[in-house]
C-alpha cells in the first residue's frame, strides 16, 4: 500500500475515532433499561426502582417513609455518594410526586430523574459532581393509593383526585357508595347526553363530536347529564360520594383552613397519614434545602405565597425564587413562572406553602405539561399571563389533535345507551389519558426537561467552602488566624424566612486544635479594614445568625495561643460541613 494510502486509512480512522468519541455514551446500551413513552402503575413503579437499587447498590438504596390508607408502601430513594461524605453533611433536594392519584406523570418524572442521575454518574461530569456532592430524596408517589385506583380502575382525568380514606361527602351517613359507573363496559367513565324538546346545547355545526351551549332565547336539543353513574344509593343524586373525595395538598400546617373555608382540608392538619409521614421525614433531615412538587396541568412553576391574606415572602428570598424561575423557564418552553394565590387560585394548608413557610426552604410546584404543546403553539402576548388558557385547550383544537396526532385514540364517540333511570341516553367523549397528562410520545421530553430544572435547582443549593485561611504569627505561641468563607451558590445558608421566624439553627464557624487556647474571636464586617467584632461567648465557634448569601464570602478572625495543627470548621444546615487544616508554627 502506497504512503498516500496509508494516510487517507490513517486519516479516516482518526475520522471514525473522533466520530465515536464525539457521540459519547448516545449508543451505549444503558445498565438498566427503562421506557418513557410509558406510564407505570404502581407495582410496576415500585419494581423499576427496585431495580435501579439493585443495579446501583453503591449510589441508591430504596426504603419506605409509611404507609398509605390501604396500607401501601410510600416509597424513597435515596440517591448520593457515601465515598465523598456522610448523607446528612450534604445539602439535600426533595423532590416529590402523585400527590392527587390522577397526576400520575409526576412519578415518572421522579424515576427518570433516579435513572438518569445513576446512569450519567461517572459519564457527565456534572451530574457526577451533584450525585458527589448533594443527597436526593425521591419520593415518586405520595399518594399510591389514588395513583392505583386511576390506573386500574374507570376514571375521568380528574378523578380519583384524593386519597383512598372513606368519606361521607353527601352527608347521608354511608361512605363512598356512589361513584362513577362504567355503564357501557368500554373501560372509561366518559359523558352523558340526552336528546330532549327543550335543551340548553345542540351538536357543534363545526365537529358533531363537540356540543355548544346556545344563546338566551335559543333552544338547544340535548342536556348533558355529567360523567356515566347511577344513583346508586338512591338519593336522587349522581355520582356525589366517590372514593375519598379530599385534598392531600390541603392538609398541610401552613395556613390551614376548615373544610368549610377550604373544601378537601380534612380534618385538621396532617390529619392524613400520608402527609404526616412526609413532614416526620422532612422534619428528620434539615439538610434538606430544596423542595420540588411535581403536580399537573397547566404548564406552570409555581411558589407561595397561597393566600393573599399571606405576607409577600422576604424581598431577599424573592429575588432567589425569581432568578430560579426565570431560569426555569427557559429550560421549561411553554412553562410560566408564577405566585399560587396570584397566578392560579388560592390554596390554603399548601404542601410548598408549609415548606417554605415553616421550615424556609425553597420549594416549587411544577404542573407538568401545558396545552399549548398539542401543536407547539406559544400563546398570543395578551394571553400569556392566563393560566386557564394554557390549562384549557379548546375542544376544536383537542380534537384536531386527537385526529391527526393521536389517530383518534383519546375520544370516545358518541353512542346509544339505555340508562336504567333516563331512558334513552348517548354516552361519548374524552377517556382519562387525554389533556392533563402528556401523549405518550411527549413523555419523555417532559421528564427530562423538568429533570433538568430539578437538577438545576439541586445544584444552586448552598455550597459552602473555605476560600482562604492564614495564620499571622503576632508572638511566641501567639496566632492571629484568619478565614474566609463562602457559599458559591445563589441559594442563601439560610433563607431570610428562616432567618426571621427560626426557622433552623444558625450555621456555625469554628476553629479548633489538640494544644490550641482560643483568647478571641469574631466577625471582621470589612476584611479591608481588618477590625474584628469579638464574640462574647466561646469564640472558638462564630453564629452566623443569618448564614451566608449566595455568591458572598464572610470572613472570620481568631486570636489564637498555641502551635501545631488546627481545623477550621463552616458548619451550614442547609448546605453541609466542610474543614480546613492550617499549621500554627
Amino acid at each position: 500500500m502506497s504512503g498516500r494510502k496509508l494516510l487517507s486509512v490513517a486519516l479516516l480512522l482518526a475520522c471514525v475515532s473522533v466520530s465515536k468519541a464525539e457521540a459519547g455514551d448516545f449508543d451505549q446500551p444503558h445498565r438498566v433499561q427503562l421506557s418513557f413513552d410509558r406510564f407505570y402503575n404502581y407495582p410496576e413503579l415500585v419494581q423499576a426502582f427496585r431495580t435501579l437499587e439493585r443495579s446501583y447498590p453503591k449510589l441508591m438504596r430504596v426504603t419506605s417513609i409509611g404507609k398509605s390508607v390501604q396500607g401501601r408502601d410510600i416509597i424513597l430513594a435515596t440517591i448520593f455518594n457515601p465515598e465523598t461524605g456522610p448523607e446528612t453533611r450534604k445539602a439535600a433536594m426533595y423532590i416529590e410526586a402523585n400527590v392527587h392519584g390522577n397526576e400520575v406523570q409526576g412519578a415518572e418524572v421522579c424515576l427518570y430523574t433516579a435513572w438518569y442521575l445513576l446512569e450519567n454518574y461517572g459519564k457527565i461530569p456534572r451530574v457526577t459532581d451533584l450525585v458527589d456532592t448533594r443527597v436526593f430524596y425521591i419520593v415518586p408517589t405520595v399518594n399510591p393509593d389514588g395513583r392505583a385506583w386511576w390506573f386500574d380502575q374507570p376514571n375521568t382525568s380528574s378523578s380519583s383526585r384524593s386519597g383512598l380514606l372513606p368519606v361521607d361527602d353527601d352527608n347521608d351517613g354511608l361512605l363512598d357508595e356512589d361513584d362513577f359507573d362504567d355503564l357501557d363496559g368500554d373501560g372509561h367513565i366518559c359523558q352523558m347526553r340526552k336528546r330532549v324538546p327543550f335543551g340548553e346545547f345542540r351538536v357543534s355545526s363545526s365537529d358533531p363530536r363537540l356540543m355548544e351551549r346556545v344563546e338566551a332565547g335559543e333552544v338547544g336539543d340535548y342536556i348533558l347529564l355529567g360523567y356515566e353513574g347511577i344513583d346508586n344509593d338512591g338519593d336522587g343524586l349522581l355520582n356525589e360520594d366517590g372514593p375519598g373525595r379530599y385534598d392531600p395538598n390541603r392538609n398541610w400546617p401552613a395556613d390551614w383552613q376548615p373544610n368549610y373555608i377550604q373544601p378537601g382540608a380534612g380534618d385538621y392538619p396532617l390529619s392524613l397519614p400520608e402527609a404526616r409521614a412526609v413532614a416526620q421525614f422532612l422534619l428528620e433531615h434539615p439538610n434538606i434545602a430544596g423542595v420540588q412538587s411535581y403536580h399537573n396541568s397547566g404548564g406552570l412553576i409555581l411558589r407561595g405565597p397561597g393566600a393573599e391574606s399571606v405576607p409577600e415572602y422576604p424581598l431577599e428570598d424573592v429575588r432567589v425564587y425569581d432568578r430560579l424561575g426565570e431560569i426555569g423557564e427557559t429550560i421549561l418552553p411553554f412553562y410560566r413562572y408564577a405566585v399560587i394565590y396570584r397566578d392560579l387560585y388560592t390554596v390554603h394548608g399548601g404542601f410548598i406553602n408549609w415548606t417554605y413557610e415553616g421550615l424556609g426552604i425553597f420549594s416549587f410546584t411544577n404542573e407538568l405539561w401545558s396545552s399549548y404543546e398539542y401543536f407547539k403553539v406559544r400563546p398570543a402576548r395578551e394571553d400569556s399571563r392566563d393560566w386557564r388558557s394554557s390549562f384549557f385547550a379548546r375542544d376544536s383544537e383537542r380534537l384536531k389533535f386527537n385526529d391527526l396526532v393521536e389517530m383518534g385514540f383519546m375520544f370516545v364517540d358518541w353512542h346509544p345507551f339505555k340508562h336504567p333511570a333516563y331512558g334513552d341516553i348517548e354516552i361519548g367523549g374524552w377517556k382519562k389519558w387525554a389533556w392533563r397528562v402528556p401523549p405518550a410520545f411527549a413523555l419523555e421530553e417532559l421528564c427530562h426537561r423538568n429533570c433538568a430544572f430539578t437538577l438545576y435547582h439541586a445544584d444552586q443549593l448552598p455550597k459552602p467552602a473555605i476560600h482562604e485561611v492564614t495564620a499571622e504569627k503576632l508572638g511566641p505561641r501567639l496566632f492571629r488566624v484568619r478565614a474566609v468563607v463562602a457559599n458559591e451558590r445563589i441559594i442563601p445558608t439560610m433563607s431570610q424566612q428562616a432567618v426571621r421566624y427560626k426557622l433552623q439553627r444558625p450555621d456555625w464557624v469554628s476553629i479548633s486544635g489538640p494544644s490550641l487556647r482560643v483568647l478571641a474571636g469574631g466577625l471582621v464586617p470589612d476584611r479591608w479594614l481588618g477590625k474584628m467584632e469579638p464574640a462574647k461567648r466561646h469564640p472558638e465557634r462564630i453564629r452566623l445568625t443569618e448564614g451566608i448569601p449566595g455568591m458572598e464570602e464572610r470572613v472570620i478572625e481568631w486570636l489564637v495561643e498555641g502551635t501545631g495543627p488546627a481545623e477550621i470548621t463552616l458548619d451550614c444546615v442547609k448546605g453541609g460541613v466542610v474543614t480546613r487544616a492550617v499549621e500554627l508554627k
